[in-house]
């Protein structure tokens, strides 16, 4: 199983969010590297699917940063759209745009029109969970994609930015999470 350290559609995305997200940039950056890698080791992907998946890992939580909010999933969503249309790919907004809002649905998503969605939601579960939970993905593999692209402080970034929510909206703790 392949391991890709250098993504140049990823890195271009990212490349437009680096001030936004500023010293938190490399931790981001390690997590999306991570999922993807997760994503498409899961499923054998077309060029057209690895690009999609791509596409909505590079935008999946960027409403942290945009809007400085723990309910990111809502904020994530336009600039991921925005970017597809001005790349001429509208065609792909719905699929993507669920790939997105699905990520942190507990149950798995089963629309079979849309199986990137699951995969998707698998990918980001697998490093969310700091590799305790893999469907499937061999112990060895996780552990070297995780040694590759290190946390950098992006589990503890949120957890204190999930704090410092829940404090302000105790009713609502995990505002991004779905049944």
């Amino acid at each position: 199983m392949k391991i890709e350290q250098n993504i140049p559609l990823l890195e271009e995305l990212l490349a437009d969010w680096k001030s936004t997200i500023s010293v938190e940039y490399l931790g981001y950056r390690n997590h999306v590297y991570r999922m993807v890698n997760f994503c498409l080791v899961l499923r054998a992907c077309s060029d057209e699917e690895r690009e999609k998946i791509i596409i909505a890992g590079a935008f999946h939580d960027i409403g942290i940063w945009i809007d400085d909010t723990v309910d990111y999933i809502p904020p994530s969503l336009p600039p991921a759209v925005d970017y597809l249309t001005k790349r001429g790919c509208e065609s792909w907004a719905d699929e993507i745009k669920l790939m997105i809002e699905e990520h942190h649905k507990i149950r798995a998503y089963k629309d079979s029109n849309y199986p990137l969605v699951e995969v998707f939601r698998q990918g980001d579960l697998v490093d969310f969970s700091l590799g305790l939970i893999r469907f499937g993905i061999p112990n060895d593999y996780v552990d070297e994609v995780r040694a590759l692209f290190p946390n950098a402080g992006f589990h503890a970034s949120l957890a204190k930015r999930a704090g410092k929510w829940f404090l302000k909206h105790p009713l609502n703790p995990l505002p991004m999470m779905k049944w």
